[in-house]
This record gives structure tokens, sequence and C-alpha cells, in this order.
């Protein structure tokens, strides 16, 4: 890269470069290093990644990485290298102060959804990394191809509501944050077997239902979630049971809920012990919710007459602090039962 020099000249300054080395690392065991290490370091070492859109080559240890849609809560309490974020206004009621903090100082780069995507945004932010965290239909709305002109692109996106686990693991896998992911897995699983074991004898042998936050009160519709949900995913990790399963299963969430007339109560969960419902962080219902809360059919099912009918904060937990303040809002609601 350099015209060659005279030899004697060339040894001068090799001499030189070595004194002065020599005086800035005092006690310095180590070497100025060959030109192919120098090489190797000014071009960053590259891996191969497993995502929704391929085998992609990405950095091994990402810089500047932007993150989009469910990616983002994640990375954020990974203490990921983020150059730029989607806005995530649903899960910001479960971000700890300091994770909202870091939140509000990120350039947003997208909306609230995929078609909202700003390339000239993700562009300025400088990515050596794009994490794309929206399920594998939404991808249709993204410019995939102008995105990995800009930067190495990874889909990794939701499937059934349960699959964040997995989910949360590989987006903080890309992102060079496996480390915080184990820790934080492990903490969430402490904590999942302590209730466990706190409600074994009471649980045992109960059926519940759970009904969701994404009914339709207008069109008189209510949310039935089974195994695997939004609402009962983290509760199963205690040993509560939901029993029951969608009568006309299809793909991502649609094999885990349905939405069946409020007429239908009784055939829903008449059958059922105790009845979790979704409420939002600060304990207040949903819309959708409170149309079934007022109806005189939920009012004469067994477990709300039993008066075991219980509210569920954080349900929409994806990430594993999340879940984990998720455990404990379901400790405090399920804690009646064992004085009964």
């Amino acid at each position: 890269m350099f015209p060659r020099l005279p030899r004697r000249l060339g040894g001068v300054l090799v001499l030189t470069l070595a004194l002065v080395a020599g005086c800035g690392s005092a006690g310095s065991s180590g070497s100025t290093g060959s030109s192919e290490s120098a090489a190797t370091d000014a071009k960053p070492a590259t891996r191969i990644f497993k995502a929704d859109n391929g085998e992609i080559t990405i950095p091994a240890d990402p810089k500047r990485v932007v993150a989009t849609g469910y990616a983002v809560p994640v990375l954020i309490e990974a203490g990921a290298a983020l150059a730029g974020i989607s806005s995530w206004e649903r899960g910001l009621p479960m971000m700890s102060e300091e994770d909202r903090t870091t939140y509000d100082k990120l350039a947003k780069v997208a909306g609230e959804t995929a078609a909202e995507t700003n390339y000239e945004a993700v562009a300025a932010a400088k990515p050596d990394l794009i994490v794309i965290g929206v399920p594998a239909p939404v991808l249709a709305q993204i410019d995939m191809k102008r995105l990995t002109s800009i930067a190495p692109t990874v889909a990794i996106g939701p499937t059934t509501p349960d699959a964040w686990r997995e989910l949360s693991r590989r987006q903080a896998d890309a992102a060079g944050r496996s480390d915080y992911h184990q820790s934080a897995k492990a903490a969430y699983e402490k904590k999942a077997a302590e209730l466990s074991a706190k409600y074994r004898d009471v649980l045992g042998g109960m059926k519940f239902g759970h009904v969701g936050s994404y009914g339709e009160a207008a069109s008189g519709t209510f949310q039935r979630e089974f195994s695997r949900s939004w609402g009962t995913n983290i509760a199963e990790d205690i040993g509560v049971t939901y029993y029951g399963k969608v009568k006309k299963p299809g793909p991502g969430s649609q094999a885990v809920s349905e939405y069946p007339s409020t007429e239908e109560l009784p055939q829903s969960l008449g059958e059922a012990d105790a009845i979790t419902y979704s409420v939002r962080p600060d304990g207040s219902p949903a819309k959708s919710v409170q149309h079934v809360l007022d109806s005189k059919l939920w009012q004469a099912l067994p477990a709300v007459k039993a008066g075991k009918a219980i509210p569920l904060r954080l349900t929409e937990a994806a990430t594993y602090e999340s879940a984990l303040a998720a455990l404990g809002s379901i400790d405090q609601a399920l804690a009646p039962l064992l004085t009964r």
C-alpha cells in the first residue's frame, strides 16, 4: 500500500517506530504486530447467522445495531450497541426506568408498523447490523432489498405468542449479547420454580380459562386464549393449567386463541374452576374485556360466582425481564387462592 523505501531508510524507520512504541508501553511484552494482523484488524470478523430470511453473513461483534419490532425491548434490556430503533409503545409500561431512558434517547427509524420504516433514517444511523423483529408475513411490507443495501439484515420474528423465549435468544445472539440472555433466562426460571413450588398444592387439578384483550366489543366477540397464548404462557410456567383447544386452528396466534361471540361464554368457559383475564399494566381492563365483565352471562359462570375470576397484568411480556415482572403480578393475583 505504500511506496517501497530504500533498505537503509526503512531500517531506520522501523527502529524509530520500535523505540516510540517501547516508550509508549513500558513493561509491555507484546509487539506492534505484523501487516497481516493489521489488515485483519481493519476488517471486522464475521459469522453466518441463520435467520428467517436465510443464512446471513453478519459482524461477529456488531458495533451499531438498528432494531425493530419485538427486537427492540430485547436488545435494549441486553445492552446491545443500538444506533436506532422502531417505536415500541405497547411495551413502554413494562420497561424499567433505566430501559425507558435508553428507549427515549435512541433515534426512532420506524414507527409501530413495518410499513412505517424510514429507510433514510436507517441509513443515517450507519448500522453494521439490522435486526427486524416482525412476523414473517409482515416482511412483505418491508423493502428488504433496500435494507440489505445499507447493512446485513436479519429477520427474527414471532410465531406463536410463547415463542418469545427462543425469539429473544436468537435476537440477543445476533447482536452479540448471548451472555445477557443466559443470565436473564436463569433469573426468570429461578423465580418460576419458586412460585411453582408455592402454588403446587393449590393449582393441582384446577382447570383454568382465560379471556384475552384482543376481542372486539363492537362485534360482540371476546378472545378465548388457550395454552401457549399471550395471557397464559407465563402463568403455565408456575403450574396453571388452561383447558380446551382452538376449534379451527390456524397459523401463529390462531393456533392458541379464538374469538367466540359473547353469547358463547357459558359453552366456552362453563367448565373452568377459575378464569384469568388480561388487564392493562395499571390494572384497568381494555374495552373488549370490560364488555365481557359487564355481561350477565359472565357473571353467571360458576368460576365467577365462586369468586375465582382473576385479573392478570403484563400479559404481553415478551422478554425475560418483563416476564419476570409478570411472574410477580401473577403471584399477587393468585395469592388469595392460598387462603381458601
